[in-house]
C-alpha cells in the first residue's frame, strides 16, 4: 500500500511528490505532499509520543510534511535525520498528509524498517483516524464500510478520483456524534491510498460530506484554520520485543 515509505522513497522526493497521505494510506491516509509552498518555511513543535534504541513515534502537527518536498526540506524525516544522523534506512515508516496531524512511525535502523513496514504491508497494523464533517450524517448511517476504488485524476492534480479502473480503496467508519451541523466520525482505514479518506468522506458514493477544512475536495474553514483530520491511534507489534503496543494522540478539534 502506499502509505509505507521505501527505502529510496525519500532519496528521490519520491515519498513527497504530490499531496496524499498520510489522510496518506494514506493510514488510510498516506500522503505524497509536494510541499510547494509560497510561504516562508515554520518551525514546529514535534512531540514524541514513545522512543527506544530502535524506533519512535512522534506527534505530527498539522502543516508539517512527513518527508521533504518539492520545494520544502523541513520535515518530520529532516528534523529526525539532524537528530539522529547515525540513523539507516529511511526513518518514515509510513507517512501522514501535511494537512494531517497525528501519530507517525519511525524506524532508527533499516531492519527494524523492514519489520515494521511489513506489518503495514501485512495489514496487522491498527489505525484509527479521527474526522469531523461539514453536514449530518443520516441516522441510518451509524457506521458501515465505503468501497471505492481510486487513481490520481491526472486533469486536476493533486485530486484523487473514484474510477473502476482505480486501485482498491476500502475504509470503515463509525459516527461518534452528530451536532449542530456537523459529525464526528471515526475511519479504520483498511487500504491506505492517498487521500482516501477525504475522498470517501465527499464523495456522494461515499459519506457526501467532506471533512472540515477540506480545500480539496470541499472548502476552507477560516474558524478552524485547518483540516479535521487526525491519526489518533496506532496499534502494532514492536519489531525487537514482539510486544503488542498502542500510541495515541489526542484530537486537537
Amino acid at each position: 500500500p502506499n502509505d509505507v515509505v521505501a527505502p529510496s522513497a525519500i532519496a528521490t522526493g519520491a515519498a513527497a511528490n504530490g499531496d496524499g497521505g498520510t489522510d496518506g494510506a494514506n493510514g488510510g491516509e498516506e500522503s505524497k505532499d509536494d510541499g510547494s509552498c509560497c510561504c516562508d518555511e515554520v518551525s514546529f513543535e514535534l512531540e514524541i509520543l514513545y522512543e527506544d534504541e530502535h524506533m519512535m513515534v512522534v506527534n505530527k502537527p498539522e502543516g508539517m510534511l512527513s518527508a521533504p518536498g518539492r520545494t520544502l526540506e523541513y520535515s518530520v524525516y529532516s528534523r529526525m535525520k539532524e537528530r539522529y544522523p547515525e540513523a539507516t534506512g529511511p526513518l518514515l515508516v509510513h507517512r501522514l498528509d501535511m494537512s494531517t496531524s497525528g501519530v507517525l512511525l519511525l524506524a532508527k535502523d533499516k531492519d527494524v524498517h523492514k519489520a515494521l513496514a511489513k506489518q503495514f504491508i501485512d495489514r496487522s497494523v491498527q489505525k484509527r483516524y479521527v474526522a469531523l464533517l461539514n453536514g449530518e450524517l443520516d441516522s441510518d448511517m451509524k457506521k458501515g464500510k465505503i468501497d471505492l476504488p481510486l487513481a490520481p485524476d491526472y486533469i486536476n492534480r493533486p485530486m484523487q478520483m473514484v474510477t473502476n479502473e482505480g486501485k482498491p480503496a476500502k475504509t470503515m467508519y463509525e459516527v461518534v456524534e452528530v451536532a449542530d451541523g456537523l459529525t464526528r466520525v471515526n475511519f479504520y482505514p483498511v487500504t491506505g491510498r492517498t487521500h482516501q479518506l477525504r475522498v470517501h468522506a465527499a464523495h456522494p458514493r461515499g459519506l457526501d460530506l467532506p471533512i472540515v477544512g477540506d480545500d480539496i475536495y470541499g472548502a476552507r474553514d477560516a474558524e478552524r484554520g485547518r483540516l479535521c483530520l487526525h491519526a489518533g491511534y496506532l496499534e502494532l507489534t514492536h519489531p525487537v520485543t514482539g510486544k503488542r503496543m498502542t500510541f495515541t494522540a489526542p484530537t486537537p478539534f
